[in-house]
């Protein structure tokens, strides 16, 4: 590594500071207020550390730590487009993949090669690590939802069904027994409350 190498993982680690800026539509579980995409990473990262045995293939948790930590880098340009909010995704890819460029370009050449290419291999969310760290983000949100009776689900009216065609396949292809604990949650939210107001 050179001086000029050093300055670059220097000015990249400044640069993404402002993903603490980005705020989620997510509450926190005590419901103080909403999480920030930093928190929302870090959360994710410990999630992998705690329920990498739940995984349905071979995961290599390092690898899956880092995808979970650089996936959201890119909402510092793009922005957090709310899951439940389909009308909010119209060229959020487009707008995701120029700020993947610009932020893991401002490391040394071969750090961003890395990071890029584990950012694309979440996207993709076709290999086991990526499958898993898929699962994990689609996850996370469901018990938040579950733990603040229902969260983000009562505040932009989502159904069962909704959140059942959203969440099962990626959870399911990544954790299959997340996803038998996740519909559980959000079936017994539905049985006290079942419409949305």
């Amino acid at each position: 590594m050179t001086p000029a190498d050093l300055q670059r993982q220097l000015d990249f680690l400044k640069e993404i500071d402002r993903l603490k800026n980005v705020v989620r539509l997510s509450p926190l579980i005590d419901r103080s207020r909403r999480e920030n995409s930093a928190e929302h990473s870090w959360h994710l990262a410990l999630y992998a550390l705690v329920l990498a045995d739940h995984a349905a293939g071979s995961v290599d948790v390092l690898r899956v730590v880092k995808m979970l930590l650089i996936h959201d880098i890119v909402e510092i340009d793009a922005g957090d487009v709310p899951f439940h909010v389909p009308a909010t995704h119209a060229g959020q890819a487009e707008r995701e993949r120029l700020a993947a460029e610009r932020i893991f370009g401002l490391l040394p050449e071969a750090q961003a090669a890395e990071f890029h290419a584990l950012w694309l291999e979440f996207e993709a969310a076709e290999s086991d690590d990526a499958r898993f760290a898929k699962a994990l983000d689609r996850f996370q949100p469901m018990l938040h939802n579950a733990a603040t009776d229902g969260g983000t689900w009562v505040e932009c009216a989502v159904t069962l069904e909704q959140i059942t065609a959203r969440c099962r396949p990626p959870i399911e292809a990544g954790a299959p027994a997340l996803w038998e604990a996740a519909a559980g949650m959000a079936e017994a939210h539905y049985r006290t409350r079942p419409a949305q107001d």
